[in-house]
C-alpha cells in the first residue's frame, strides 16, 4: 500500500494530470482562452444553465470584449445558451415546455415588434435587429424557466444576477476616487472625483445597470438579517449587505439624476411589496386566529389577535417621514455638498416640461433643454405613426424630420422609454410592452404574498423593487440597450422559477 502522503499527490498516480498542466502551461494566451471557451462550451452542453448564467455575467463586458467576427461576449454566450438548451431537449425523456404566465406576454411584446418593424417607413433591418435584442432576452428567460430548478442552480443564478453588477459597481467606485474619467464626467468644474461608468462607459446607462440588481440583494440581506441568521447563513446576511452597499454606492457615484429617482421608485416599490406580503401573512394568521377563537370561545379562553400588519405599517411609514424631513432639513440648511446639491437642483428643473424653442440656453441648462427636445421628437413621431411607431430602431433616422433648430443631433432615444416605445412601435408595442410589465410585476407580487418560504418572498419583495426601479429610471433613459434585458429577463425569471407550482407546472426541488 502506498504511503498517505504518496496518496495526496495525484500526479504520482496520474502523470497525464501532470502532462496537461505543462502543455497549458506552455500554450499562448490566445490558444488558452481558446481552450477555456471550448471546455465552457463542452460544460453549457452537458448542463444548459450555465449558458444562462455565462449570458447574464457577460452584459458588463460586452463592450470591452470582443470576439473574432466582431461576435459580442454576450452574443457568443446567448447563443451557446440555445444550442446547448436545444440539444438538452431533443435527449429524450422530453419535459413539456413550461412558459409560466409571462409567455403569452413576451409572445405578444414580439409580435408588435415585428409588426412595426415591418411597417417601418424607415428600415425593416434595423427593426429586425431592435426586435432580435428583445429575442434574446426572452431566450434566457425561457431557458432560465426551463433549466434552473434545483436549489445550487438558483442560488447559482442570484449569484450571477448580484456578482457581476457588484464588480461593475466597484470599478466604478474606484474612477470615482480616482478621478479617472472624460472631462464632461466631472462632477463640478476643477472637481478631482468623475462620475462613475465602470466599463460600460456611460453613467446613466451604468446607474440603470446596477438599479437592476440592488434591490434584490437588500431583499435577501433584510430577510436573512431578520430571521437571526447563524453561522454559513449570518455570513451569507454580511454578503448580502456588503453587495447591496456597494451597488448602492456605485450608484451613488454614477450622479445620474434619473438612476437616483428610480432608486426612489425601487425603495416604495419594495416598501408597497413588502407591506402587501406581510398583510398576507398578517391575514393568514388571523384565519388561523378565528379558528382559535371559535375553539376557545367554546372553551371560555379569551382572543389574542392583533393587527400587525397595521402597526408594522406605522413603524415603516414614520420612519420614512422622519427621514424625509431630515434629508428636507438638510438641503434647507444647504449642508450638502456643492456638486450633490447643485444635481438635486438639476433634477427638480429637468422634471420640469418646457418648450425647448422658447428656453434660453445657458451651460446649466443645456442637457434639461437638450431632453426636452428629445421628448418633443419622439412625440412627433408618435403623432406621425400612432398604430406601429417608425420602426423600431429608427428614432435616429426619423429625428431630422421632427426636430427643430439648433437641436439636430439625436441622442438615439427620447429621454422616455415609454414614449421611446411609442415613437418607434406605436401605441400596440407600448401596450404589449406594459401588458410584459405588469405581468411580471403581478408574479413578482404573488411571490412575495404567498411564497413558501421567507427567502422567497423576499426575492419576490426584490424583484417587485427591481421592477420599480426600472420603471422609474425608464422615465428619463432607455434601459433596454446594451443587452440589459438579459440582466432584468433573469431577474423576471427568478419569479418565475420560485412561483407557485400551479403557476408553471413545477417547481423547485428542495
Amino acid at each position: 500500500m502506498a504511503k498517505a502522503g504518496v496518496r495526496s499527490w495525484p500526479f504520482v498516480h496520474r502523470p497525464w494530470l501532470l502532462a496537461l498542466g505543462l502543455a497549458l502551461g506552455l500554450l499562448p494566451l490566445r490558444a488558452l482562452l481558446a481552450a477555456a471557451g471550448l471546455a465552457l462550451a463542452v460544460a453549457a452542453f452537458l448542463q444548459p444553465a450555465l449558458g444562462v448564467y455565462l449570458s447574464v455575467v457577460s452584459v458588463p463586458v460586452q463592450q470591452a470584449a470582443t470576439l473574432p467576427g466582431g461576435v459580442s461576449a454576450t452574443q457568443a454566450a446567448v447563443a451557446l445558451a440555445l444550442a446547448s438548451w436545444g440539444l438538452s431537449r431533443l435527449a429524450p425523456p422530453g419535459r413539456p415546455l413550461a412558459f409560466g404566465p409571462l409567455g403569452w406576454r413576451w409572445a405578444m411584446l414580439l409580435w408588435a415588434l415585428l409588426l412595426a418593424a415591418s411597417c417601418s417607413p424607415y428600415s425593416v433591418f434595423e427593426g429586425l435587429k431592435a426586435a432580435a435584442r428583445w429575442a434574446a432576452a426572452f431566450a434566457i428567460w425561457l431557458i432560465a424557466v426551463n433549466t434552473v430548478s434545483r436549489r445550487w442552480q438558483v442560488a447559482a443564478l442570484v449569484g450571477c444576477l448580484l456578482l457581476a453588477p457588484a464588480a461593475e459597481a466597484a470599478i466604478g467606485l474606484v474612477q470615482f476616487w480616482a478621478g479617472d474619467g472624460p472631462a464632461s464626467f466631472r462632477i463640478a468644474a476643477g472637481s478631482p472625483f468623475v462620475r462613475a461608468y465602470g466599463t460600460i462607459g456611460q453613467p446613466n446607462a451604468f446607474a440603470g445597470y446596477l438599479n437592476m440588481a440592488w434591490p434584490l440583494a437588500l431583499a435577501l440581506a433584510l430577510a436573512l438579517t431578520h430571521r437571526r441568521a447563524r453561522g454559513g447563513r449570518r455570513l451569507l446576511a454580511v454578503g448580502f449587505w456588503l453587495v447591496a452597499g456597494l451597488l448602492v454606492a456605485g450608484l451613488a457615484a454614477s450622479f445620474s439624476r434619473g438612476g437616483w429617482v428610480g432608486a426612489g421608485a425601487g425603495l416604495a416599490g419594495m416598501g408597497a411589496a413588502w407591506w402587501m406580503a406581510r398583510k398576507a401573512a398578517d391575514s393568514g394568521r388571523g384565519a388561523v386566529q378565528e379558528e382559535h377563537d371559535r375553539d376557545g370561545a367554546r372553551k371560555g379562553v379569551a382572543s389574542t389577535a392583533s393587527p400587525l400588519h397595521a402597526a408594522s405599517l406605522r413603524r415603516w411609514l414614520g420612519a420614512a417621514l422622519i427621514a424625509l424631513v431630515v434629508l428636507v432639513t438638510i438641503v434647507g440648511l444647504g449642508a450638502l455638498p456643492g456638486p450633490l446639491a447643485a444635481r438635486l437642483a438639476s433634477t427638480a428643473r429637468c422634471m420640469t416640461f418646457v418648450d425647448p424653442a422658447a428656453v434660453a440656453v445657458t451651460p446649466d441648462t443645456f442637457a434639461c433643454v437638450e431632453r426636452m427636445a428629445q421628448l418633443r421628437a419622439g412625440w412627433r413621431m408618435f403623432s406621425a405613426h400612432p398604430l406601429t411607431g417608425v420602426g423600431p430602431g429608427s428614432y435616429t433616422a426619423a429625428y431630422a424630420e421632427v426636430t427643430a433648430a439648433p437641436w439636430y443631433i439625436s441622442k438615439g432615444h427620447a429621454h422616455n422609454f415609454y414614449l421611446h416605445m411609442a415613437a418607434e412601435a406605436g401605441i400596440i408595442g407600448l401596450a404589449a410592452y406594459l401588458a410584459l410589465i405588469a405581468g411580471a410585476a403581478g408574479q413578482a407580487l404573488r411571490l412575495a404574498r404567498a411564497g413558501a418560504s421567507p427567502l422567497r418572498r423576499a426575492v419576490g419583495v426584490g424583484v417587485c423593487g427591481v421592477i420599480a426601479a426600472v420603471a422609474g429610471h425608464n422615465m428619463f433613459e432607455n434601459l433596454h440597450v446594451l443587452n440589459f434585458g438579459i440582466q432584468l429577463s433573469g431577474v423576471w425569471a427568478l419569479a418565475t422559477i420560485l412561483a407557485p407550482m400551479r403557476e408553471l407546472g413545477r417547481g423547485v426541488v428542495e
